[in-house]
C-alpha cells in the first residue's frame, strides 16, 4: 500500500535540493505503480528483469524504468528497448552488451558506475583501483561504444546502525565521483549524478552530495 503523506514529503524535500527520487516497486504490484503514477510520479526502480518486463507493458509509456539490481548480460536485451537508467554497471563486458542491445534498438542507454564502498561482500560494485582501470579501457574503446552513456556513479553504504559509518561510505563515493568527473572527458557535459541513499539513510545521502536516492520501504512498505 502506498503512503501518500510519506511520497509527498519526500518528493517535496528532494526536490528543493535538486535531488532525483526513484520510487524503488520492486515486489510491489502495479496497482500501486498506479496510484503512485497518479499522484505525479515517474521514477519507478526495479530489481529483477522478468519483473520488469511483467510490469513495463502494463503501466504507461512516460514511466522512467530504472534497473537498479545486478544485471547479467543475457538479460540486457530484455530490457533494452524501454529503459531509462541502468543503475549497476560493474564490469566492461556488462557495458559492451549494453551498447550492443542498445544499438539494436537505435537508442542510447544511460548508465551508472557501481562502487564498492561497503563492508558487506555480497554488494557488488567496482573498488577504486578498478573503477580506474574501467574507465581507462572505455576511453581507449569509446568510438565503439556510441549507444551508451555513462552518466554517474552509484553506490550503497554498510547496512549498519553506526551513521557516522554510513557517512564515511557516502563521503568516499561523492570523492570518487567528483575525481572522475574531473579527470576523465566522459565527464565535461553528462557525468552528474551520484546515486546514493536509501530509506534508511537518504538524508545522510543527501547531506554527503547524492544527486539521486532510491526509495522503497518508506513508500511502499516492507516487502
Amino acid at each position: 500500500m502506498v503512503d501518500a503523506t510519506i511520497w509527498k514529503r519526500i518528493k517535496e524535500e528532494t526536490a528543493e535540493q535538486g535531488v532525483t527520487l526513484v520510487a524503488v516497486s520492486k515486489k510491489k504490484p502495479v496497482g500501486d505503480i498506479e496510484e503512485l503514477y497518479k499522484l505525479g510520479e515517474r521514477n519507478f526502480g526495479e530489481n529483477y528483469v522478468q519483473e520488469l518486463i511483467e510490469k513495463q507493458p502494463l503501466l504507461p509509456g512516460d514511466i522512467h524504468w530504472h534497473y537498479i539490481g545486478h544485471l547479467q548480460t543475457n538479460k540486457v536485451k530484455y530490457i533494452a528497448k524501454f529503459v531509462h537508467l541502468i543503475h549497476a554497471v560493474d564490469s566492461f563486458k556488462l557495458l559492451q552488451e549494453i551498447d550492443k542491445q542498445a544499438g539494436k534498438h537505435e537508442r542510447v542507454i544511460d548508465v551508472l558506475l557501481q562502487l564498492h564502498v561497503a563492508e558487506e561482500e555480497t554488494k557488488h560494485g567496482l573498488d577504486n583501483t578498478e573503477l580506474v582501470e574501467f574507465l581507462d579501457t572505455y576511453e581507449a574503446q569509446k568510438a565503439q561504444l556510441s549507444h551508451v552513456r555513462i552518466r554517474g556513479l552509484m553506490g550503497m553504504a554498510t547496512f549498519t546502525d553506526d551513521m557516522e559509518q554510513v557517512r564515511r561510505e557516502f563521503r568516499q563515493i561523492k570523492n570518487m565521483h567528483n575525481f572522475v568527473r574531473d579527470s576523465y572527458f566522459i565527464t565535461k557535459d553528462y557525468f552528474n549524478t551520484c546515486s546514493m541513499g536509501m530509506s534508511s539513510d537518504y538524508k545522510i545521502a543527501i547531506e554527503e552530495g547524492s544527486t539521486m536516492v532510491r526509495i522503497g520501504s518508506s513508500i511502499f512498505g516492507e516487502r
